[in-house]
């Protein structure tokens, strides 16, 4: 490791930069591990508190600061994983992973921007979609962190079993079942423009209050899901089936006010809904898309996952 210019020297800390830089990686690693962001930035946050608690001597010893913050950020995910599954148990009705907008569509409130928000760092891609972060929920803690660290981001398998305590051996396993969980839950791939179109035409046939085009969107079998966490009314169990969703979502339409607007957006990289309440952000729906039809709808109005989302 580079030798580093401690604070007060007055000079350039190229080690300090080389640290620092590490961030996104780990907001991206934490983000997907844990499903919220909120959480994510508190991880990285103590993965640096631990880094700097060290002497200069001790920081320079490490051949490698960024496997060890890697290390060190699995580490405190995994354990965050264990104490969320207690945590669920006392949630005000279903939880669902926190949804984040394409840079472009967020407002932070920050004047001129000049600190960098974490979601900017995360890199939307597959691995961050709400279908396949609700797929990493159900998974172990232990089976989500091989999967991440190694079909991911590229960690070999000793490195994962430094992070998880198991085999090498063990975490080929954990990431091989992992693996199975994915495949059995995602549906053959449909195209971006496609899914975008089959969203469009679910907001015009809610907005024209059309029950019988919204139950032909949506699969026979499909289920909606809604995290309002005890801080925002909405349905707290899964309305299953798509006749039941249909007259659940034409009720809404009946209540809607004249100042909420709904809009076609971006949510973890897929097509998705906002509605607006004077302009500012109340709930976000994604969907599951399988074909011509709309397999899973998540609709989040916690207000504390909407944060990222304020536009007003």
């Amino acid at each position: 490791m580079t030798t580093q210019s401690r604070p007060g020297h007055g000079r350039p800390d190229p080690g300090l930069d080389a640290i620092t830089s590490e961030r996104g990686q780990l907001i991206n690693i934490a983000y997907r591990l844990l499903g919220s962001l909120a959480e994510a930035e508190d991880a990285v946050q103590e993965t640096y508190a631990r880094w700097y608690a060290m002497s200069p001597q001790q920081q320079d010893a490490i051949r490698s600061p960024g496997a060890w913050l890697t290390t060190v950020a699995g580490r405190i995910c995994l354990n965050l994983l264990g104490s969320a599954r207690a945590r669920r148990e006392t949630y005000v009705g279903e939880w669902i992973p926190e949804p984040l907008p394409e840079r472009t569509e967020r407002s932070t409130g920050r004047p001129g921007g000049a600190t960098v928000d974490p979601a900017d760092r995360v890199t939307l891609d597959e691995s961050v979609n709400l279908a396949f972060l609700v797929v990493l929920d159900s998974m172990t803690p232990a089976e989500r962190v091989a999967f991440i660290l190694h079909d991911v981001f590229c960690h070999s398998f000793a490195e994962v079993a430094e992070i998880v305590g198991r085999t090498p051996a063990a975490c080929r396993q954990l990431a091989s079942s992992a693996r199975r969980r994915i495949r059995a839950s995602q549906p053959s791939a449909t195209p971006a423009a496609h899914r975008a179109g089959i969203v469009r035409d679910f907001k015009q046939a809610w907005e024209a209050k059309d029950i019988d085009a919204l139950i032909g969107l949506l699969d026979p079998d499909a289920t909606a899901i809604a995290d309002g966490g005890g801080l925002a009314v909405t349905f707290l169990r899964p309305i299953e089936g798509g006749e039941q969703i249909a007259h659940a979502w034409i009720e809404i339409a009946r209540r809607r006010t004249g100042a909420m607007t709904f809009l076609e957006r971006t949510v973890n990289g897929q097509p998705g809904l906002v509605a607006q309440q004077d302009g500012v952000t109340v709930t976000v729906y994604a969907f599951d898309v399988a074909g011509d039809r709309i397999r899973r709808i998540w609709v989040v109005r916690n207000p504390e996952k909407l944060r990222r989302w304020t536009t007003g």
